[in-house]
């Protein structure tokens, strides 16, 4: 059976009761050129790569806001008081708080940690997946309302682009072999070992090499991400 989607008021729910309210972690690094979306700079160059990682930024926000399935929140690197984040901060009320150090587990962990301090489920996502849906995140808090202890976000590339969790266990993200095609079989493998019961949301795809850019100029809908950022041969 479907929930419906809370209402909220404009922009992100920031007034949902505990009960219902997911804590909604949009994980984007600042945009510093050189340091972001680096597979792509020999294509873009550094530059424009920081810029497709900016929109992909504003494009994700955008779709955590339509979802309207609780408060949402980035968890950014150095430096924090970049411009493009504190237009974020500014024009959409977004609070910014900063991933500790350590790999990407113990980051994820300590977020997952302190989202559930303060609300009744943790949805943890980047922004390379353009192909992301508003309807992903309801069906993912559906499914977290319905009982499910964890829901995953498969990528292709063999990682997942979405956790969420109605309860937290670091044994969840320790020792996983990050960055590698292994991650989300390990990530299964981890929460049968914990007893959790969980769902997995459709398969999506990554931007992140040089051939996804083709992927995303043959998409209607997300073509105008990268269509002015390509470099003359």
């Amino acid at each position: 059976m479907q929930v419906a989607a809370p209402g909220c008021g404009l922009g992100f729910c920031v007034a949902m009761a505990k009960e219902s309210r997911a804590v909604v972690q949009v994980f984007a690094k600042a945009p510093q050129p050189g340091e972001v979306k680096t597979r792509l700079i020999p294509v873009l160059g550094a530059d424009n790569a920081a810029e497709l990682h900016c929109r992909l930024v504003r494009h994700t926000l955008g779709t955590v806001a339509i979802a309207r399935v609780g408060s949402a929140e980035i968890w950014t690197t150095p430096p924090a008081d970049s411009a493009f984040l504190q237009v974020c901060k500014r024009l959409l009320g977004l609070p910014i708080l900063m991933q500790p150090e350590g790999d990407i587990g113990a980051r994820m962990s300590h977020a997952v940690r302190d989202g559930l301090s303060r609300g009744s489920s943790v949805l943890l996502l980047g922004t390379d997946v353009p192909c992301l849906d508003h309807e992903d995140l309801r069906a993912a808090h559906r499914a977290l309302l319905d009982g499910a202890d964890a829901v995953l976000g498969p990528a292709e590339d063999g990682g997942y682009w979405l956790i969420g969790l109605r309860r937290h266990d670091p044994a969840l993200f320790e020792a996983i072999p990050w960055s590698t095609s292994a991650v989300l079989e390990h990530t299964r493998q981890r929460l049968r070992s914990l007893g959790w019961r969980w769902h997995e949301l459709p398969a999506r795809w990554d931007l992140d090499r040089p051939e996804d850019l083709m992927r995303t100029a043959a998409d209607p809908r997300l073509a105008s991400l990268i269509a002015d950022l390509m470099q003359p041969a």
